[in-house]
């Protein structure tokens, strides 16, 4: 069996199941037809499922070309389909989303100018040169601080923990994430969360504890999310990146980021006490 991630632009297609579920189009042949000149990569199967993994990049939506599929497809935005998708559908669809992106964008040889062409199912040949080039993943750090401050009546020993969140001037919607950040060439990932914090807020950190990683196919990231405690220092935010900060407790959190998200995560385990 073949697993069809079919993509226009950024969205997806997925195929109506009689349940009322969402799955991705299998089966030996795609689902639509398909352009001569357009490539249908192989990816390898994240989990070991010997899945055949197939993706191709559409020139328009299926629905365009007849009518009639729009009954059976739909197209959907790859973070929508988080909600849609089992979730080990929306990690693959990710990933294809992702060689995709790399390889519309690797079209011509950086060193000569000449056409690059797939050598393997992850790396290209340049066609004069010989240059090869695999996809690249931009690892950024996101981190949860937490501090401890004087409690009500209510709170355990007179204390109560609060976190730092944070809205960025990017955020399309009006909830709160946290601190975050791509990493530099040439410093640790611990380097970066200190470094992203003190330029964002203007706090010094300690006590790093990682959280975990995810992938972050916007187009082509890895998220590596920490824990961390405050030290000293006042918020000043940085205003090109972030339009509000403050510290929240458990009770008073605003709108927080949305399930897929590992931000969404590490807010989570501190609330559930782990």
């Amino acid at each position: 069996m073949v697993h069809w991630y079919l993509f226009c632009k950024t969205e997806l297609l997925l195929e109506h199941l009689p349940d009322g579920t969402y799955t991705i189009p299998s089966g030996e042949e795609p689902p639509v037809p398909l352009k001569e000149w357009q490539t249908i990569h192989n990816v390898t199967p994240l989990d070991g499922d010997n899945i055949e993994v197939k993706t191709v990049l559409l020139d328009a939506p299926p629905s365009s070309l007849d009518p009639r599929l729009s009954t059976k497809y739909e197209m959907c935005g790859l973070r929508a389909s988080y909600y849609k998708l089992p979730y080990e559908l929306y990690l693959k669809a990710g990933k294809c989303q992702e060689l995709l992106y790399w390889d519309y964008n690797t079209r011509f040889c950086g060193v000569c100018g000449a056409p690059m062409k797939m050598h393997t199912a992850i790396s290209k040949r340049c066609t004069n040169c010989g240059k090869e080039i695999w996809p690249q993943v931009s690892p950024a750090v996101i981190v949860l601080i937490h501090r401890t401050v004087k409690g009500g009546e209510s709170s355990a020993e007179g204390k109560e923990e609060e976190v730092l969140l944070v809205q960025a001037r990017n955020f399309r919607t009006d909830f709160f994430g946290l601190v975050a950040g791509f990493v530099e060439t040439g410093e640790s990932l611990e380097e970066a969360v200190h470094r992203e914090v003190m330029e964002e807020t203007g706090l010094r950190i300690t006590n790093l504890r990682y959280f975990g990683s995810q992938p972050w196919p916007y187009p082509c990231g890895i998220m590596v999310g920490f824990h961390a405690d405050y030290v000293s220092g006042d918020i000043h935010l940085q205003r090109e990146e972030l339009k509000r900060g403050a510290w929240f407790r458990k009770d008073n959190l605003p709108t927080i980021p949305e399930k897929l998200s590992i931000a969404r995560k590490l807010i989570d385990d501190w609330l559930e006490g782990v």
